[in-house]
């Protein structure tokens, strides 16, 4: 039987430098599962495989996206079967490594059949969320879906607002299109989880922040800001830098009044942002993986426990 390894764990936890060593020993390649490194131009924001890590092992889902593209879990999930198909013919191991909870799960469990939503609902709903503000579609989803509504992060822009799209487009509840089946696959999977005492780990992200502004995150953020409403964008790290570019030029009367709202007006305030969103993203990482009782946990320095384990 062949099989998928599912290497996981949250943001700065260590992931990419034992996925590469455990690639290296089985001699297989990466299946990156991050929904934000699949675009190109984003390289330092998203923290992506480096040129020099991908001469060493073969990447799959790295830059392969231009910033404008649209994709979901779904097509990742589609993507993926497909790939490896092809990649299991010359393999009995493939590695799938990253964070990004919902693609681990499209891939591991499969996901519901949602319909793709049209340019023009994307195109009205997206007007209507710049003109009415997300609290009134919030409201709207209560009334049209409250099934939905009861269980769905209301701060979460992009699932509210998708699951309105879902109701316009096709006249039916974004519930109606969710489902539990687990689907079968044609593999083998085990999945390893990576953890670290918590302290350690927001240790590790205070430092990989202050490593991307010296590697040239807010350079990178500047050359997109024009963009800056486009969903790729929509992220940790490029959203506090566009918000210190929208106030930077503003009078120090102005700044101190965003201050007293808690909106971003200096870099170093940028800076601190982005830690302490990074560290709250990592939680919800870590929420999400604890109920799945399917992963082996080990701290990222056991990897020769790891290999043990994948090799027994």
């Amino acid at each position: 039987m062949k099989r998928l390894i599912v290497l996981l764990g949250p943001t700065g936890i260590g992931k990419t430098e034992l996925c590469l060593s455990i690639a290296e020993t089985l001699h297989c390649p990466i299946l990156n599962c991050d929904s934000r490194q699949l675009f190109r131009g984003i390289e330092v924001g998203t923290a992506a495989p480096t040129p020099a890590q991908q001469e060493r092992v073969k990447h799959y889902f790295v830059g392969t996206l231009d910033i404008h593209d649209y994709y979901s879990a779904a097509q990742y999930e589609a993507d993926v079967l497909a790939l490896t198909e092809e990649l299991f013919k010359t393999h009995d191991t493939l590695l799938l490594s990253g964070g990004s909870m919902l693609y681990i799960d499209a891939v591991c469990k499969g996901i519901d059949n949602i319909p793709t939503v049209d340019d023009e609902t994307r195109t009205m709903m997206k007007e209507r969320l710049e003109q009415e503000g997300l609290e009134a579609l919030v409201d709207e989803l209560r009334q049209l879906d409250p099934e939905y509504h009861a269980i769905v992060d209301q701060k979460n822009t992009r699932r509210v607002v998708h699951a309105l799209e879902i109701c316009h487009m096709t006249g039916k509840t974004y519930t109606s299109f969710r489902t539990t089946t687990r689907r079968q696959r044609p593999f083998e999977i085990l999945k390893i989880g990576l953890q670290r005492p918590r302290e350690e780990l927001f240790s590790r992200i205070n430092q990989r922040v202050e490593q991307m502004m010296e590697d040239g995150l807010l350079e990178e953020a500047k050359r997109w800001y024009p963009q800056r409403e486009v969903n790729a964008l929509n992220t940790v790290g490029f959203k506090e830098i566009f918000e210190y570019l929208d106030n930077k030029d503003k009078s120090e009367e102005e700044k101190c009044a965003l201050q007293m709202k808690g909106h971003v007006t200096t870099l170093s305030e940028a800076k601190e942002r982005i830690k302490k969103n990074t560290r709250v993203y990592a939680k919800k990482q870590m929420t999400w993986f604890a109920h799945d009782s399917e992963i082996n946990w080990f701290h990222p320095d056991q990897a020769e426990k790891i290999l043990e384990l994948i090799t027994k």
